[in-house]
């Protein structure tokens, strides 16, 4: 879509809602508490004398449990609007994340988790929601990726922090998660309880559908893409490159965390800028764009084998991921709209990054198992070209804005980053 002088309106940034920086905020500090827990958990669980694989399905416990309850979290959303949501969700994984640190046999410690990933994912689809309904029209990309870095951040800065509780014992890790969140619950509570942004649209109001969206090309293809997001920046990274680091490099344990720490910086510096960049050119011109150098900047990275061009490369796949994930929130913002009660297909477009998630845990590794490193970082990279292509055939969603200023409208974040 070529920009014209109307389109651009100047170099003038729009002045956020508060609202948008309560969420932003509450993002960050989510992150930075999942980020302190998510180290410990695995030898968490071995405390209580379980196997290796007993103790990483603590982990796929709850990132099943995201997926499963998504549609209902859909549903929820649809009917009650999604600051209530929101809200619940919080004082859930509150809840159940404390009561982690007084568990006292597995099967408890799984249980608790398992219900923090309802919690999770009714917050995750619900902040994506508040998101679209808070943002001003003409910086949904902007906030789209501000909302992305501040996960990124935190969560970059959650393990340096847990570090700093490391001698408090295993558990203290999960009161302090536990306690930021309940902060967290309590902010956006009072922030937003009288604000007429974040209210939910009237029940006679329009609904977006799951059906409805799937007639537009492009809904189709933020599926597709954030299917292939899920796949590569959380199944392939989190489940493959340790072990890449280590089997193939021949580097310690270590230098995984220095490996993620490449990805995730290199994001950061690419997710504000591009969603700024796609509320003047566009979504579509830097979806094709990212994803196109996302998948080949992954399969660099497979035939790495040098730990130097090995980082050079993660950065430059992290940097690519972070050049589409802000477009991606926002295209959906603008085909969801912010006056619709759109729960059901926000929902959809995150739990395609969670069938990512999973599926790709499991299956980058089988294929690294019975083919090679290689194959699975080509495979990854190829699922990311396809979902380029889909984005050259979708039409743009980013509409020509009115001469006239426009009141805060919509938006939506990502999960880089999810959230884990």
């Amino acid at each position: 879509m070529s920009v014209t002088e109307g389109d651009c309106q100047g170099d003038t940034k729009a002045k956020l809602p508060g609202e948008v920086w309560v969420l932003i905020v509450a993002n960050a500090v989510i992150a930075l508490g999942y980020g302190v827990v998510a180290p410990v958990l695995p030898a968490y669980a071995r405390h209580f004398g379980v196997s290796i694989s007993a103790a990483t399905f603590v982990i796929t416990a709850f990132a099943l449990m995201r997926l499963c309850f998504a549609p209902a979290t859909g549903i929820l959303i649809q009917r009650l609007g999604e600051r209530r949501i929101y809200v619940w969700g919080l004082l859930i994984v509150a809840v159940t994340t404390g009561a982690c640190a007084f568990a006292q046999t597995y099967w408890q410690l799984l249980l608790f988790r398992s219900l923090g990933g309802i919690g999770s994912t009714m917050f995750f689809v619900s902040a994506l929601g508040l998101m679209i309904r808070v943002s001003p029209e003409d910086a949904r990309g902007r906030v789209a990726g501000m909302f992305s870095s501040a996960f990124l951040v935190g969560s970059v800065g959650g393990p340096v922090l847990g570090s700093l509780t490391a001698g408090l014992g295993l558990s203290a890790p999960f009161v302090i998660y536990g306690a930021a969140l309940l902060v967290a619950a309590a902010v956006v509570f009072i922030s937003l309880r009288h604000s007429s942004l974040a209210a939910p649209a009237p029940d006679e109001g329009p609904k977006v559908t799951v059906r409805a969206a799937l007639r537009n090309r492009a809904y189709r293809a933020a599926l597709l893409s954030n299917l292939a997001t899920g796949w590569s920046a959380f199944g392939l990274r989190i489940a493959l490159v340790p072990l890449f680091i280590v089997d193939v490099l021949h580097r310690g344990p270590g230098m995984a965390g220095v490996a993620l720490a490449t990805f995730a910086v290199g994001n950061v510096s690419a997710v504000i800028p591009s969603g700024y960049l796609s509320d003047r050119v566009g979504r579509r011109v830097l979806l094709i764009v990212g994803l196109t150098a996302a998948g080949i900047s992954t399969v660099m990275v497979g035939f790495t084998d040098g730990l130097t061009i090995f980082l050079v490369s993660a950065y430059v796949a992290g940097f690519s991921t972070g050049i589409f994930t802000a477009p991606q929130q926002a295209a959906v913002a603008d085909i969801i709209g912010n006056k619709a009660r759109g729960g059901t297909a926000v929902a959809t477009f995150q739990m395609m990054a969670d069938v990512g998630s999973v599926g790709g845990s499991l299956l980058v590794g089988l294929i690294a198992q019975y083919l090679s490193f290689s194959w699975a970082f080509v495979i990854s990279g190829a699922i990311l070209l396809v979902a380029a292509v889909g984005w050259i055939v979708a039409p743009e969603t980013r509409g020509r804005p009115s001469a006239e200023h426009t009141p805060a409208r919509a938006l939506g974040p990502e999960a880089g980053g999810e959230v884990p």
